[in-house]
């Protein structure tokens, strides 16, 4: 690890202190200064910078946009800081502290949050935020400390760890309004006289329908869809309504499934889709927050 330079450390507390309070003289009551020696550290970390971090008045201070976004860094890093200290010196096995976790839109509304709401109640020291986006998160950029993944490529940069879960079952669904209407299709290519509602990407593109053959193999299926949804939800509602079928993860139509509002067309066309991981940075991977959490999603997270 390169060194850091101590000068870079010079004058971040009077700094955050002074945004905190409006000004250098309640500043310096806090930190138990002079107003003097809050300004002039104030004044030198500016200098350093090379910005202004404060639009001065006879009365008051206030944030430059610089000043803002500098504050917003400090206050994470201070705050950070505070709270491990706090782990070490109490020497806690429990795990305590804010843990920021990225989870697939619907996935993780769906199926990570219950499990969420159990280990909030058993950890209630521990203080979740949690990120919803179908994108691949960048766990560093974002500062995330365990990220729920649909997908992704097999290798990974060393600077994570990685705890396979298992796959996703897709089948074919439709309503039985729906069947009832357009008839059942027999095969995988009375698809084509079929409406089918299909998962679009932002860019326009959709990937074939896999299904399993009777010898064993893999088949791919490409359809002419009625209607392109961007999101696994909304994709479920149209097929729920009767608009059309669809090929969707039994994690989401299990309960559709059921209660009958779903029927699962080809039973023996199912195949697995995309992995189920829990990644995390490798340097936070014995913390006990991550650790406990990790261990429960593990435990209840069931995609099939």
């Amino acid at each position: 690890m390169p060194a850091i330079p101590t000068e870079r450390l010079k004058g971040i507390v009077p700094f955050v202190c002074a945004a905190d309070t409006g000004g250098f003289t309640a500043a310096a009551v806090r930190l138990n200064l002079t107003s003097s020696a809050v300004s002039k550290s104030v004044a030198r970390l500016e200098t350093r910078l090379g910005v202004v971090l404060f639009e001065r008045t006879t009365r008051s201070l206030k944030l430059t946009d610089a000043g803002r976004a500098f504050y917003e860094t400090c206050t994470r890093i201070l705050a950070e800081l505070a709270e491990a200290e706090a782990v070490l010196a109490a020497q806690k096995r429990e795990p305590v502290g804010t843990v920021r976790v990225a989870l697939p839109a619907s996935f993780g509304r769906l199926c990570v949050v219950p499990v969420l709401l159990r280990f909030s109640a058993r950890y209630p020291d521990v203080r979740p935020h949690l990120l919803f986006a179908d994108r691949f998160v960048d766990l560093a950029d974002e500062r995330i400390d365990l990220a729920v993944r649909i997908g992704g490529p097999p290798d990974l940069p060393s600077s994570l760890s990685r705890r396979f879960l298992g796959r996703e079952r897709l089948i074919f669904c439709a309503s039985p309004a729906y069947l009832e209407k357009s008839g059942v299709p027999k095969t995988i290519d009375d698809l084509q006289e079929h409406t089918c509602v299909v998962y679009g990407r932002p860019d326009g593109t959709q990937s074939p329908w896999a299904y399993a053959m009777a010898d064993g193999q893999v088949g791919q299926c490409v359809v002419r869809p009625h209607i392109v949804a961007g999101d696994a939800e909304a994709q479920l509602a149209f097929v729920r309504a009767g608009f059309g079928i669809a090929q969707l993860a039994t994690w989401l139509v299990r309960d559709d499934l059921e209660a009958g509002r779903l029927v699962n067309i080809f039973h023996g066309a199912a195949t697995d889709g995309l992995p189920l991981s829990l990644l995390w940075p490798v340097a936070r991977q014995l913390t006990p927050k991550v650790h406990a959490l990790a261990e429960m999603l593990e435990a209840h997270l069931h995609i099939r």
